[in-house]
């Protein structure tokens, strides 16, 4: 295992990319929310649609991607976690996840994993890291771990016989009931060595009932599934681990620590931990990790 990036390999002649870019994309409409630019009128239309539901859908967005950063902080200075395996990966937006694990440890090895066109349009930015390090990116649906975990590149770049931190932020309410989501994340864990952590935020019923389920109805409308789930059915994707605390709460209240830090694309704000009221960051996303026993 060098130092080198691995590239996407895709078999046959090379193809243009279909973007899809007249239909909104959940990378790219995140994007939108985060500031970005990698994004289509389709997707800033529904960008808005979002908005219309959840009117903290951008905090909510900065509030999810700061939990992001701060769990891999945790992951990487207090857990000693070095390998990390990024499933959703979405468009990169710097700091990504391999450089906030790779500032804490420069021997971090990151495996990066999406099936978005537009993700893999950009994945090369996905792997300017650490010489130390190591990332690479892998074209997979997550809602087929077994070929993820059959992945040479995987098994190139991580050594699953040691502590993985399996990320799956804003991801799980996407997948299509019949893949089972559940059965999706035991399948994953299953494979992973004592010491491994789960990292999960998703879409939270139980918060603002009526804009997620809107939120659900549009995105239904424009081709694509989105499921909301309660607390407690976000708590059965932890079943067999320990949770870290604070357990499941929401994304800005996860270890705020004496700054809470809100990072977008564009523009980062600050702000004394604990003295944002829930209202100013209101969050219907839960926020949760959890750690492998032996």
């Amino acid at each position: 295992m060098g130092g080198t990036p691995q590239w996407p390999e895709r078999a046959g002649p090379r193809v243009p990319l279909d973007l899809r870019t007249d239909r909104p994309h959940a990378a790219r409409v995140y994007d939108v929310l985060l500031g970005g630019k990698t994004n289509y009128s389709s997707d800033r239309a529904m960008a808005e649609q979002v908005v219309a539901n959840i009117p903290s859908a951008r905090r909510t967005a900065l509030a999810n991607r700061a939990f992001i950063h701060r769990a891999t902080r945790y992951l990487a200075a207090e857990a000693g976690i070095r390998q990390f395996l990024d499933i959703g990966t979405g468009i990169p937006t710097s700091p990504n996840l391999h450089e906030i694990a790779q500032d804490v440890a420069p021997d971090s090895r990151v495996v990066y994993v999406d099936n978005d066109p537009i993700v893999l349009a950009h994945s090369r930015a996905l792997h300017i890291g650490h010489p130390s390090g190591r990332t690479a990116y892998m074209e997979a649906d997550a809602a087929d771990p077994d070929a993820i975990l059959a992945a040479p590149v995987l098994h190139d770049t991580l050594d699953l016989g040691r502590p993985v931190a399996l990320s799956m932020c804003l991801l799980l309410h996407w997948l299509p009931a019949e893949s089972d989501p559940y059965a999706v994340v035991r399948r994953l864990t299953g494979e992973l060595a004592p010491g491994s952590h789960l990292v999960i935020t998703h879409l939270a019923r139980d918060l603002d009932e009526s804009g997620s389920g809107r939120l659900e109805a549009d995105f239904e409308a424009s081709g694509s599934q989105l499921k909301a789930r309660t607390k407690d059915e976000v708590a059965r994707f932890f079943d067999g681990l320990s949770l870290v605390e604070p357990g499941i709460v929401v994304p800005h209240r996860w270890r705020p620590g004496p700054v809470l830090e809100v990072v977008g694309a564009n523009a980062t704000t600050a702000t004394t931990a604990g003295t944002g009221t829930d209202e100013e960051y209101a969050a219907p996303v839960w926020a949760g990790v959890a750690a492998k026993g032996g």
